[in-house]
C-alpha cells in the first residue's frame, strides 16, 4: 500500500506544467532570420540599417557565393528579401498565437521570396 506522501509526490509531478517547447516554425523563423543577415543577403541588398551581419557561426558561410543558382528562378533579389523580412513579422505573429499552419505557409513563402542567397 502506498503511502499518502509518496501518492501527492506522484499527483503533484503529473499536475506540474511542462516546460515549453520551442515550435518547429520558431526554429524555421531564427534560421531565415539569420540566412537574411548572412553575407550573401548583404551582398544581395546591401548592410540594411538596423541590421548587422552575423558571422563566426561554425556551420555558417564566411563568404557570399559567387556563382548562380542552378534555377535562374531563384535569383535573390534586393525586393524579395525586403518583403520577407516583412512576412517574418507576421510569421512570428502567426506562431505566437499558436497558428501553426499559417506560421509554415507564411515560412514556405518566405523561402521562396528570398530564393538562393549567395
Amino acid at each position: 500500500m502506498r503511502s499518502i506522501p509518496a501518492t501527492i509526490t506522484i499527483l503533484a509531478a503529473a499536475l506540474a506544467p511542462l516546460p515549453a517547447l520551442a515550435s518547429s516554425c520558431a526554429e524555421q523563423i531564427g534560421t531565415i532570420e539569420r540566412r537574411l543577415d548572412s553575407a550573401g543577403a548583404v551582398q544581395v541588398t546591401g548592410l540594411q540599417a538596423g541590421h548587422t551581419l552575423r558571422t563566426g557561426s561554425l556551420r555558417g558561410v564566411q563568404a557570399a557565393r559567387r556563382d548562380a543558382p542552378s534555377d535562374p528562378a531563384l535569383v535573390s533579389t534586393a525586393g524579395g528579401v525586403a518583403n520577407a523580412r516583412i512576412l517574418i513579422v507576421r510569421a512570428v505573429d502567426e506562431d505566437g498565437r499558436g497558428d501553426k499552419r499559417a506560421c509554415e505557409n507564411t515560412m514556405s513563402e518566405v523561402k521562396g521570396m528570398i530564393g538562393a542567397l549567395p
